[in-house]
């Protein structure tokens, strides 16, 4: 009987212990209620496809704004908003519209009528107990805008492209608030504008940032919010740079631990400069993860609305990548 007991006493020490672990108050905050708050709001026709450089595009970065304020997230610098500048070429139909940095204007080979965009990055932080190593979580939070060409519903919506991106980057830096305590490292929440015109905040954030050398890791979201296969409503693409296999044991590990409905396709990629704004870090070889649900039917369509998001997706995706910025803000190697 005593031997029971103390196996009984141990049991539910350790338990009390797991319950009030940085790891679980930060998980016990992320809900599918606060996703659906952000992902109606940005995906609402009001936004009018929160186009870079216009009207829906800024009211979305001043939603993220007021987020970041209200969690009581500082910001980069004397300013959340980090302006930078790009070029938008009308031209008669939607494909040929796109857009460059001021400097490569002279390589555009189309004629039109060419307007200047004042664009912004939103970054917000956590500083760390050493501030000079910095780890950043980032999603775009622009679309497509309006068609006016189009019959029928004009505006691309972009619920799961990449509202439910933006969703997960807000629930872990209120996560990270709910842990109490201080990250090692300066954790930075990064919305990128512009990224569905050539990934041009990535971008312009590398080729800027100060402290762009003190960058150890870097976590991107772009579109996590659907299926590609309704058979399979628990499948993600979990790419990772292959130098650090501890991205992909963390995510097993966690998979198992915290009990998460989730079935990775684990890509470990040597070279992982393609797809996404992931790809602005890698190239000047800062490692990434990139947590990405593939291709959809409504993939850049007015129908990628918010009725048709995976909700229990996004809540399990959103935990796992909060507890992979976990272990990169704090462990001492990956």
């Amino acid at each position: 009987m005593k031997k029971a007991g103390l196996l009984l006493m141990s049991l539910a020490l350790s338990t009390a212990l797991w319950a009030e672990s940085p790891e679980k108050k930060g998980l016990d905050v992320i809900n599918r209620s606060t996703a659906e708050a952000h992902i109606g709001f940005l995906a609402d026709d009001d936004l009018e496809g929160r186009e870079a450089g216009f009207r829906g595009g800024r009211i979305a970065g001043d939603y993220i704004v007021a987020n970041l304020k209200s969690l009581g997230i500082d910001p980069v610098g004397d300013s959340y908003y980090h302006p930078f500048e790009a070029y938008h070429l009308e031209r008669q139909k939607r494909g040929a519209r796109w857009q460059v940095h001021p400097d490569s204007v002279a390589a555009i080979k189309q004629t039109g009528v060419f307007q200047k965009l004042s664009l912004n990055n939103i970054l917000g932080k956590i500083e760390g107990k050493n501030p000079n190593e910095i780890v950043i979580v980032g999603a775009h939070y622009d679309h497509l805008g309006i068609d006016p060409m189009l019959d029928g519903d004009q505006i691309y919506n972009g619920a799961d492209d990449n509202a439910s991106g933006v969703s997960a980057v807000l629930q872990i830096a209120r996560a990270f608030l709910a842990t109490g305590q201080q990250p090692e490292r300066t954790v930075v929440f990064a919305f990128w504008d512009g990224e569905e015109k050539g990934l041009l905040g990535s971008k312009a954030f590398v080729q800027s940032f100060p402290e762009i050398k003190n960058v150890k890791g870097y976590l991107n979201f772009d579109m996590i919010g659907r299926n590609n296969n309704e058979a399979k409503p628990t499948h993600v693409v979990y790419f990772y740079t292959e130098a650090h296999p501890a991205f992909g044991d963390w995510l097993k590990n966690d998979i198992k631990k915290y009990n998460l409905n989730l079935a990775p396709d684990y890509r470990p990629w040597d070279n992982p400069v393609g797809g996404s704004d992931n790809g602005s870090f890698a190239k000047i070889g800062i490692p990434i993860i990139w947590y990405h649900t593939d291709g959809h039917p409504d993939y850049h369509q007015p129908s990628d609305h918010a009725d048709r998001i995976n909700w229990d997706k996004v809540v399990n995706i959103t935990k796992a990548s909060f507890l992979n910025m976990w272990y990169m803000a704090n462990e001492k190697d990956f």
